[in-house]
């Protein structure tokens, strides 16, 4: 069974989507698993309110990849959305979806 681990900044609307996504991917089949543990996917839901949360955001996406260099690494969110080509470059980043492709999430993964 495919584990993917979730992890969201920000606001209250980025935790609504991270709840939506994970209601998408248990009705897929899709086990969850904290963020903290080994998993198949991580997903990152970011923020780019502060320059801190973008750290925050790059923190998250290395920590995910250093857990388990094996897995597909997605970052979502606003960030994302206004510098895909600066996450794209973190090693190990798979996808960078935008905020229009939330909804997609369990199939790109």
């Amino acid at each position: 069974m495919l584990k993917v681990a979730i992890t969201t900044l920000g606001c209250k609307v980025n935790q609504c989507e991270s709840a939506g996504i994970a209601e998408a991917m248990t009705a897929r089949g899709i086990a969850l698993v904290p963020f903290g543990a080994e998993a198949d996917c991580y997903i990152v839901n970011t923020c780019t309110v502060t320059g801190k949360t973008d750290d925050q955001s790059r923190r998250f996406i290395r920590q995910a990849v250093k857990r388990n260099p094996a897995a597909a690494v997605l970052a979502t969110g606003c960030y994302a959305q206004r510098a895909p080509d600066e996450i794209a470059r973190i090693p190990g980043v798979r996808i960078v979806a935008g905020n229009g492709e939330k909804s997609r999430l369990p199939e790109l993964i």
